[in-house]
């Protein structure tokens, strides 16, 4: 009683053609990319190649052209691809903008005029060599061995599945919100959407058979790799809930033949803090320090390096000169929706 929950916010869906968006997702099943399968949101623009081949999901804000990760398909199609991007920019009056970019991408980016700045880190756990067994994971082995004597049981729901407890996943989804005064974020993040939450397998955690916590998981079999996408909880639950949630997780994929999964970013992890490192990295490294206010830099750091992942750079590449603080600005307002989705975590 007495619980506020927040209305998940309102913002302007992006002008997708279906056709594109259909040619898309049929391009994602050759692809190993998982977490690619964001373009299924429906929220980003899409400029597909001149060979129908490969992909760019992008938005717009302010004087931005923003493009999610790397392009989608065979990599022999993204220079030029990403020339035809940078063209549309310009021809529209916008900075091209590519945001979570990989290292592999860096020399195309170079190649067409642009420049990295690095983001943070990127967590990959190799399912195939993934175990609990050894010492190093005593702490982690008692934090779910207590989990389940204290009743959290782990269930790996197919899509078909999915749609009989949607509304129990919804509850969880708005008290997750709620909790942290958050609005429903975007464009490289995953959104509670009916259709999308049903399209997925959902890993949940139950107690006393009412669901308490919950992940959406994208595949990309092709490659092996999995990416966790949705992901939401009722605070206070148990400590060693979502600890339970990821080992049973990378337990099962692994069990089903997937080799990696992507944990996703911790932004502004891994920049070098020396006085002799460039201005944005000290810029980066200070806001690391003393951003929480705004965003858990540390915990989603730590939280993750318990899984002992391997660690791959992500980069902003923008173009024209000068530090790119308005560019990440919009990008963080496109994650958001607006001035008010910042500042609501």
């Amino acid at each position: 009683a007495g619980r506020r929950f927040v209305r998940p916010l309102r913002r302007r869906r992006a002008v997708v053609s279906p056709v594109d968006l259909e040619r898309a997702v049929a391009i994602l099943k050759d692809q190993g990319n998982a977490s690619a399968g964001l373009v299924r949101l429906g929220d980003k623009q899409i400029l597909l190649s001149d060979a129908g081949d490969a992909f760019i999901m992008f938005g717009t804000r302010g004087q931005s052209q923003i493009a999610l990760f790397d392009p989608v398909g065979p990599k022999e199609a993204w220079g030029e691809l990403v020339l035809k991007f940078v063209r549309d920019a310009k021809r529209h009056g916008r900075r091209p903008v590519f945001y979570q970019v990989s290292p592999q991408f860096l020399p195309i980016a170079v190649e067409a005029g642009l420049k990295p700045y690095k983001l943070g880190e990127q967590a990959i756990v190799d399912l195939k060599g993934f175990s609990l067994q050894g010492g190093e994971w005593l702490k982690l082995r008692r934090s779910i061995n207590r989990a389940e004597r204290d009743g959290l049981d782990f269930a790996l729901l197919s899509p078909d599945e999915v749609p009989a407890v949607l509304d129990e996943l919804r509850e969880v989804s708005n008290a997750w919100l709620a909790a942290h005064n958050a609005a429903e974020k975007g464009f490289s993040l995953g959104t509670f959407r009916d259709a999308y939450v049903a399209a997925q397998s959902v890993a949940v955690i139950r107690l006393e058979g009412r669901i308490v916590a919950f992940a959406s998981i994208m595949t990309a079999p092709a490659e092996g790799d999995a990416f966790i996408d949705l992901m939401r909880h009722i605070p206070g639950t148990h400590r060693g809930m979502m600890d339970l949630l990821f080992v049973r997780i990378m337990e099962r994929l692994k069990a089903d033949g997937f080799r990696s999964l992507n944990m996703g970013m911790a932004p502004l992890a891994g920049l070098p803090n020396s006085d002799c490192a460039p201005l944005w990295n000290q810029i980066g490294r200070q806001v690391f320090e003393n951003g929480e206010r705004f965003y858990n830099f540390r915990g989603v750091l730590a939280f993750k390096s318990k899984f002992d992942p391997k660690w791959e750079s992500r980069y902003l590449v923008v173009g024209g000169s000068g530090l790119p603080l308005t560019s990440l600005l919009d990008v963080t307002m496109l994650i958001s929706g607006g001035i008010k989705g910042i500042f609501r975590r």
